[in-house]
């Protein structure tokens, strides 16, 4: 019996993928990653992963899990050897269990993040994780990037959002660590290992996600400025004004804002006349637990006073739900947008705020002196220190002449996040994008002991290999 018949065996046909069936899931969206598997395999359960795995660890396959497959760097495509295994977890998709009084949801891996979040909200809860792919990236993914999102400044990654897992190890145990307790002092905490090493550990099957009250009420707003240091400072001013009320800061260069009307004239920029024209917007929420009045006098305190002190120069406050979504939606849809424009060099970076402003001058000015003409296509999550810092061709190169100078590009913006003590991946991961040049800007006691667990947990190195370590 061949090696694909006794998938089949174990699987069902319909569930074991080969030849064009399989290409959707061995290559990345965005046409950076190609590879080959020897097979796709979608399991529809846990159990099922586990006879998955021991089977891979048998025969010693590589085994690449995957979700959504909407990752950035490349975690969930398998190289172009052909002897890897896809494990899809789009099957497992259940929400199994929901205590409110708890405040927690047993989801699987593959449920969408955006039915989990509905799934809260059908029994007045919140589940707070929000990205733009929320509509097809999945729960496994995420938690096996630690995901950020939109509301990290108010809940945190995906890893301060998780309260238990389900994983199946290496060499095909389960660990049975669903528990919802908020306190378990009761040794190393194996659930944070696995939240974030994007599947080289393990396979994340299930996890017990906590919930949050719905707010009463939300605030948002368009705030036009002049600078990343005005943003900076109303930042600042939000934070002391709103407290842990304030769950959104997001900053978008003009030029950002201006590509997506551009592409999408169904949408539009809610100013005129110079407004229009910024070279900074702020994306700002604010989410209230005891009313709408209350709600809106706090929020147009704080953003009266941040006007009168010339910090913002103009702004639009959304008046009802639909208007507050058309802002997010500008917000939301940058990345598709550039992606209409042409690939771009993107890099997923975070920065201490108190230097964000002087780190997006100097980096900005090094790029344009040695690759003049290039655009700067920046937005992020400014409330948590995290920029989508793109470079895209501009006037003076043609996408293929700008990625010709991509190794270029990285080394420059790499090396001002580093001095600028920083990080070269915020909430996309590493993959095999970022995986050799990490050792350059991280501890070498630091590598020396992720390996050392590597090593320790996936001995024959068969769980996601090339990715993250080298």
């Amino acid at each position: 019996m061949s090696r694909i018949d006794e998938l089949v065996q174990m699987l069902g046909q319909p569930y074991v993928l080969t030849g064009a069936d399989a290409q959707s899931y061995v290559n990345d969206w965005r046409g950076r990653y190609q590879g080959e598997a020897l097979a796709v395999l979608r399991p529809g359960s846990t159990q099922e992963v586990a006879e998955v795995v021991r089977w891979c660890a048998a025969h010693k396959v590589p085994m690449v899990p995957q979700g959504g497959n909407t990752g950035l760097c490349g975690a969930a495509t398998p190289d172009d050897s052909g002897k890897a295994v896809v494990i899809s977890l789009t099957r497992l998709d259940k929400v199994r269990g929901i205590d409110t009084d708890n405040d927690t949801m047993v989801v699987e891996a593959g449920c969408i993040l955006q039915s989990v979040q509905q799934a809260a909200r059908d029994v007045d809860r919140l589940f707070p994780l929000s990205l733009a792919a929320e509509g097809s990236c999945t729960i496994g993914g995420n938690l096996a990037t630690n995901a950020g999102g939109t509301q990290v400044l108010r809940y945190g990654n995906t890893r301060e959002l998780v309260l238990g897992l389900e994983v199946v190890t290496p060499d095909g145990d389960i660990w049975h660590g669903l528990r919802g307790l908020r306190k378990d002092n009761t040794g190393y905490d194996l659930r944070d290992l696995y939240i974030g090493s994007e599947g080289t550990l393990g396979i994340i099957t299930a996890a017990t996600v906590k919930l949050y009250p719905q707010p009463v009420a939300q605030c948002t707003a368009l705030l036009a400025l002049d600078s990343v240091e005005s943003a900076v400072s109303v930042l600042s001013r939000a934070r002391k004004g709103f407290g842990p009320a304030l769950t959104g800061f997001e900053l978008i260069a003009g030029n950002c804002l201006q590509g997506v009307v551009r592409c999408y004239p169904q949408q539009r920029l809610p100013f005129e006349g110079e407004s229009a024209n910024m070279p900074w917007y702020a994306l700002l929420e604010l989410s209230d637990s005891e009313s709408a009045e209350h709600a809106r006098e706090r929020f147009e305190t704080v953003l009266g006073e941040v006007i009168e002190d010339g910090l913002v120069l103009d702004a639009v406050v959304a008046e009802n739900i639909t208007q507050s979504k058309a802002l997010w939606h500008l917000r939301e849809s940058i990345p598709l947008a550039e992606k209409e424009f042409g690939k771009s060099i993107k890099h997923d970076v975070s920065i201490p705020v108190s230097r964000m402003a002087e780190f997006v001058l100097t980096t900005n000015a090094a790029l344009q002196k040695s690759f003049p003409g290039i655009e700067h296509v920046i937005f992020g999550h400014l409330g948590d220190g995290n920029l989508h810092y793109n470079v895209a061709k501009g006037t003076a190169f043609t996408e293929a002449s700008l990625l010709d100078k991509q190794y270029e590009v990285y080394e420059l913006v790499h090396e001002s996040v580093h001095r600028f003590g920083g990080s070269i991946s915020a909430e996309h991961g590493v993959g095999q994008l970022k995986r050799d040049v990490l050792p350059r800007y991280k501890d070498p006691v630091e590598m020396a002991l992720m390996r050392r667990i590597k090593d320790a947990l996936d001995p024959h190195g068969l769980m996601n290999p090339g990715k993250v370590l080298a």
